[in-house]
């Protein structure tokens, strides 16, 4: 994969505590940081799709109602097993 450089300004502080962190890791600072970035990234994900699946599960009783849908069905299963089938 191509990198890209990236030019950022932090504190003095900041920046000797990712020094420090990258050494204890055994790693350059810039692995360090992209794993840091990549870790957000997936943390973010990971937490829409726990509120996405708490908010389908307090409102499941609200989408049954409206949409005529039973409790622990998705609109794709069908009795028959048979996607687009009714």
């Amino acid at each position: 994969m191509a990198k890209t450089q990236l030019n950022v300004r932090v504190d003095e502080a900041t920046a000797e505590a990712a020094r420090q962190r990258a050494l204890q890791r055994g790693v350059s600072m810039n692995r360090y940081i992209e794993e840091l970035v990549l870790k957000d990234a997936g943390e973010v994900g990971q937490t829409f799709v726990e509120a996405a699946s708490d908010f389908m599960k307090q409102y499941e009783r609200v989408f049954a109602e409206e949409f005529g849908l039973e409790q622990g069905r998705t609109p794709l299963s069908h009795p028959e097993g048979q996607p687009g089938t009714t």
